[in-house]
């Protein structure tokens, strides 16, 4: 395969120690570019790619150990970088004494991760050793280590960087009993390590005790999520869809939003009708039915998205922008999520509300309802909401009274 003749990677000169301050979104966008550079170059290079990967990782922690990390962000840029960078280390086609001299680099570098940046890096050690051999040879470089680190005489056991790395390992040299066995020696089960142990059940073909083995553990910084999310896995390799719905899909499926959360459930469970997929998801939530609107109208569900806007709080600003940008095409579903929106301001709820706010939700439902033929009508079923105003100062009231003849 051609090379290219030089390595100049821009990130380097960007990602030494101590060049960040401690404001992180620029880390953050410098983080993202990098990943960009390399994944640019692996498409035409992929050993070189790798190479870029690989100096990154290296880098990475000392060069951020100056920001602020306490929102998280950082971490979540970072923790995506490696998972994408793990990847094009594992494409890479060399050698296996080219990959030994790549996994030592990353295996220093995740000793002196002081902040941790690249903790992670363990969960794929097995990955990064791409074959069953290269991994078996570092499981038992590890497993020793990690046979004190998890021992139950307290003099002998402690944390030791590489416990999930050795897992890894283990896993994919596939000597899965060997996983369940070190693990059996812990007398404080940590998830993040009894993970292997699901795993290594499911691989094995004992589905039913992987999931008891996952719902047995305990311990004050076990999360219920985790443990759902691998539940769910395990039934959904086992070809046990419904199993798995039923069971763990609702609890195992978060995203950054409520839409979010849809689509990741929507992309697992194809066969389920959005219908079904959002009540389920609404369901477990009573009195948060209004933050769902937005999701419903989303997927077209635009009577649905009304009924949820009135059966629970629904941020007036987004009723709103619903009124407006559905005004021309569906005037009498804009015409109620206008209404709703005017409801839920006389009734105190919103963020930051301004006159402006209360002119633009009346506004936005005249138009519709100009629309819709229904000017007078939806005039004065306003005009009656908004005498009903007693919340506060009756702020609505003073905003829309002139224009309501109050």
């Amino acid at each position: 395969m051609p090379r290219a003749k030089a390595a100049h990677w821009e990130f380097a000169r960007r990602f030494r120690r101590g060049a960040f301050g401690w404001k992180s979104q620029p880390a953050i966008e410098r983080v993202r570019q990098a990943v960009s550079e390399i994944k640019t170059v692996a498409r035409h290079d992929p050993i070189l790619g790798a190479e870029g990967a690989v100096l990154f990782l290296e880098r990475v922690s000392p060069a951020l150990e100056h920001v602020d990390s306490s929102s998280g962000a950082i971490g979540t840029a970072v923790n995506h970088a490696v998972e994408e960078l793990v990847a094009v280390i594992g494409r890479a086609p060399v050698d296996a004494k080219k990959r030994e001299g790549w996994l030592e680099r990353l295996w220093d570098a995740h000793a002196k991760d002081a902040i941790p940046y690249i903790e992670r890096l363990g969960d794929f050690w097995g990955e990064l050793c791409v074959t069953a051999e290269t991994a078996s040879v570092w499981a038992d470089r590890l497993v020793r280590i990690v046979e004190m680190a998890l021992s139950p005489d307290p003099q002998l056991r402690g944390f030791f960087h590489g416990t999930t790395a050795c897992l890894s390992a283990l896993f994919r040299a596939g000597r899965h009993e060997e996983i369940l066995a070190l693990l059996e020696r812990d007398p404080l089960p940590f998830w993040p390590y009894r993970e292997w142990g699901v795993r290594a059940l499911a691989a094995l073909g004992r589905p039913d005790e992987a999931i008891a083995y996952a719902e047995a553990t305990g311990g004050l910084n076990t999360s219920p999520i985790a443990i759902a999310a691998a539940c769910e896995a395990v039934l959904l390799a086992a070809g046990r869809v419904d199993e798995a719905y039923q069971r763990y899909a609702l609890e195992a499926t978060r995203g950054t939003s409520h839409l979010a959360t849809y689509r990741a459930l929507a992309r697992k469970y194809p066969h389920k009708g959005p219908e079904e997929l959002l009540g389920d998801l609404v369901s477990p939530t009573p009195g948060d039915e209004g933050k769902w609107f937005a999701t419903a109208k989303e997927l077209g569900l635009l009577d649905e998205a009304i009924r949820l806007a009135n059966r629970a709080p629904c941020d007036p600003k987004t009723l709103t922008r619903a009124a407006r940008d559905f005004a021309d095409r569906r005037p009498v579903f804009a015409v109620e999520a206008g209404i709703a929106a005017l409801r839920w301001l006389v009734e105190g709820y919103g963020y930051e509300i301004t006159g402006a706010d209360v002119w633009a939700a009346y506004a936005n439902t005249m138009k519709a309802a100009e629309k819709a033929g229904r000017a007078g009508e939806v005039r004065d079923r306003i005009r009656t909401l908004v005498a009903s105003e007693t919340y506060g100062e009756r702020f609505v009231t003073r905003i829309l009274g002139r224009e309501l003849g109050l």
